[in-house]
């Protein structure tokens, strides 16, 4: 029977998915060095490379591939043993590992790690930001218990909950506070800046505007909702934000906020995890918590976005 180890197994899977030994070894908190020596050993003892390794970074190799697959159903495997014994004392502790997308994790969590502290004392929460797509795909793997994004994923292996829903503002000039909101036709027409590929408000926006996402228009893309709002502050455009955000991002730009008349651009919030966690019921509690937090901040963010101008006659207001 082959010596591998447990542990060697864990820090195979960081080097895998870091591809690199330095970020590779923070992640597990050990040395470099002690990184390095654990990937040969079992190398050494599979007889075969894992990895080719470069100047910057290492890439696994075709057996180095097959050999990770078969190590994420290993420790997803091992994790759910876990999560098998922590569902059976009932209330939820430990660890809980929880992916957040950008568009809401700077304005959600510092509410919802508070009120999960409350509920849980002894739940040990780790967090991860990042676009959907990879919070999918760490969910799918293993490396999280559960996500928060905007609905629907349409994934045949998660489950779904709706959380809350929220508007979108339109963001413009200070100086056009007294204008009229354009229509979504006018508003095509307008230098609007969008999060950059790979965000899904960035879609959202898109799609209630009717404008494909490869045509081509006069556009400025930008990492984050404050790159946007402060180029909003410096005359270049206009943009959209949710309602969560205008607290925090339109306190320190020069920015006016508007709502479109009629039926508004909005987003469905919620809470993703795989259906075949043992976690789910006690996920599902968490979900009854989060809604609670959503909706708190949702009132509060309403406010800060509260006036309305109408649109111009004849424009139109959005469908």
């Amino acid at each position: 029977m082959m010596n591998v180890t447990f542990r060697q197994l864990r820090y195979f899977e960081a080097l895998a998915q870091h591809g690199h030994f330095g970020r590779a070894a923070e992640a597990v908190a050990i040395s470099q060095p002690a990184l390095s020596v654990q990937i040969k050993e079992l190398e050494e003892t599979l007889g075969v490379a894992l990895f080719e390794r470069g100047a910057r970074q290492v890439r696994l190799t075709g057996f180095g591939e097959i050999f990770a697959e078969r190590v994420r159903q290993i420790l997803r495997s091992v994790d759910e043993l876990g999560d098998l014994a922590r569902a059976s004392r009932g209330s939820l502790s430990g660890r809980l590992r929880i992916g957040v997308i950008p568009t809401v994790a700077p304005y959600l969590l510092p509410r919802i790690v508070g009120d999960l502290g409350r509920a849980y004392p002894g739940l040990d929460i780790r967090l991860r930001e990042t676009i959907t797509p990879r919070l999918i795909e760490e969910l799918a793997d293993g490396r999280l218990d559960t996500a928060i994004v905007a609905l629907p994923v349409s994934e045949p292996g998660l489950e779904e909950v709706a959380l809350f829903s929220e508007d979108f503002v339109l963001v413009r000039p200070g100086e056009d506070a007294d204008k009229p909101v354009p229509s979504r036709e006018r508003l095509r027409e307008m230098r609007l800046l969008l999060l950059e590929e790979g965000h899904c408000f960035r879609d959202q926006a898109l799609s209630f505007c009717e404008m494909q996402a490869n045509r081509p228009r006069e556009i400025l893309d930008g990492s984050s909702l404050s790159t946007l709002v402060q180029m909003v502050g410096a005359g270049i455009g206009v943009t959209l934000i949710p309602e969560m955000a205008v607290a925090v991002e339109t306190r320190s730009a020069n920015v006016s906020i508007a709502r479109f008349e009629g039926a508004q651009p909005s987003r469905t919030i919620g809470m993703i995890w795989r259906k075949t966690t043992p976690l789910a019921q006690q996920l599902s509690a968490i979900a009854e918590i989060l809604r609670q937090s959503g909706a708190e901040l949702r009132l509060a963010a309403g406010e800060a976005g509260r006036t309305v101008i109408p649109a111009a006659t004849g424009q139109g207001a959005p469908a």
